[in-house]
């Protein structure tokens, strides 16, 4: 999947692509958070989450399904997005900072770790999985 190479920062965001290809969006860090826009909607994350979901998928033997799913909606067992709200995280809950939109963690943060070559994921129009690289 082609991404812009950028600093990552506010004035030179990731310009990145969901892993079906479907939707592009940005996302950059400052200071502790993620900020990740998608058209006008801005979600946040920990930004402790690179390094916290590569270490949990370093873990995992083969792919693990991303499963995303609005904050509102509980996400299928045994995914990145249940893993990213999960009380046995690291951070022992969401990883989503905004309220109302803590979820879709399954479709936003994996892009971002392929770009950073932390993760694989695969590319199809549904079901998408990740592994460790």
């Amino acid at each position: 999947m082609e991404t812009t190479v950028s600093e990552g920062t506010k004035s030179d965001p990731w310009v990145l692509v969901t892993a079906p290809g479907t939707s592009e969006y940005t996302m950059y860090r400052e200071a502790d958070e993620l900020v990740c826009q998608v058209g006008s909607t801005k979600l946040t994350y920990q930004a402790r989450a690179i390094e916290d979901l590569a270490a949990w998928l370093a873990t995992k033997d083969g792919w693990v399904p991303l499963g995303a799913s609005d904050e509102s909606k509980p996400p299928a067992a045994d995914t990145v997005e249940a893993w990213g709200r999960s009380t046995d995280n690291p951070v022992g809950g969401w990883y989503g900072l905004r309220r109302g939109y803590r979820g879709r963690f399954g479709m936003y943060l994996p892009p971002l770790l392929e770009h950073l070559g932390l993760i694989e994921l695969t590319h199809e129009p549904r079901n998408n999985s990740a592994r460790k690289a």
